[in-house]
């Protein structure tokens, strides 16, 4: 199953309820990260300092990514917002399933052209309750898949040709068509099917070789596949059950940031993993791709 081994580093105890959202800001050489049931975000300085400086809003903050100039974008519950770091000014930029109380954000990345991805859930996890939208620059979002459970990791080849989407509870991982021009998208394949004895697909990135690397919730690390053949290249052991994402990036766009998470986790849980919520960081023999930016 393994064609090396990756050793990963416990990077910083950021003690998250749900640690996800790993993105990396090349600009300001930081990672940063999210816990969306308390409403922080992280950002751990890759310089000299290794500072981490943590801010927190009154919502649950499920994503964050690069914008405009300096500004960031988060997923506040159903809301999308730009949020300036130096001024700490939030503006509110779109909002989804108003109709939903009990739904939230979730994952989401953005495509080449600069529009958001981002899929939602319901707290409540109702099946067929959730959907993925496509934001672009006039703001108004629109629903490209519906009846999902748990909108999850999203990823595109390179090329541009094929986007990847995970709703966790299939256990798959599906492949689809992509036009980048009209960023529309058409189901292609499933690519990969996961064994339910490693876990559940959460979140996951894709590196320049286009294989896919899948944080398994339950599984106790992030999963390399191809998904060309379906089939599991290695795996990084993490010593946390709960994996929900991870994401490259460093100077050399070859450390793959890891968050975790503690909910569902109880106190005799906690003590056998006590880093569960934390995050870790691996330098790979394979690069990824930078983040594409929200243009609107």
């Amino acid at each position: 199953m393994t064609t090396r081994s990756l050793k990963a580093e416990h990077l910083f105890s950021s003690q998250c309820m749900l640690g996800e959202s790993p993105f990396w800001h090349a600009k300001r050489q930081s990672f940063f990260w999210v816990d969306i049931e308390n409403g922080k975000l992280f950002e751990h300085n890759l310089s000299a300092e290794m500072t981490t400086l943590v801010k927190t809003f009154p919502h649950r903050l499920t994503l964050v990514l690069a914008g405009k100039d300096n500004d960031l974008i988060l997923a506040l519950d159903r809301k999308i917002a730009s949020y300036d770091r130096e001024s700490e000014e939030l503006k509110w930029l779109a909002e989804v399933e108003s109709d939903l109380p009990i739904n939230r954000f979730n994952d989401g990345k953005c495509d080449a052209k600069g529009r958001l991805w981002i899929g939602t859930l319901s707290r409540e996890f109702t099946e067929g309750a959730a959907s993925l939208y496509k934001i672009g620059p006039n703001l108004k979002p629109e629903k490209m898949l519906d009846k999902l459970t748990i909108s999850n990791g999203i990823a595109w080849t390179e090329d541009n040709q094929t986007f990847y989407h995970i709703d966790t509870p299939t256990l798959q991982i599906k492949a689809y068509r992509f036009e980048l021009g009209s960023g529309q998208i058409e189901f292609d394949r499933i690519a990969i099917e996961i064994p339910e004895e490693l876990g559940s697909p959460d979140g996951m990135c894709i590196d320049q070789e286009g294989m896919l690397w899948v944080a398994h919730y339950g599984g106790s690390g992030v999963y390399r596949w191809n998904p060309m053949t379906g089939k599991l290249i290695e795996k990084i052991e993490l010593p946390v059950p709960n994996v929900t994402s991870c994401a490259f990036g460093g100077e050399n766009m070859n450390m793959l940031l890891i968050t975790s998470a503690q909910e569902n986790m109880s106190s005799e849980d906690l003590k056998s993993y006590p880093k569960s919520g934390d995050v870790f960081l691996v330098k790979t023999e394979t690069k990824g791709i930078d983040a594409n930016r929200f243009l609107y």
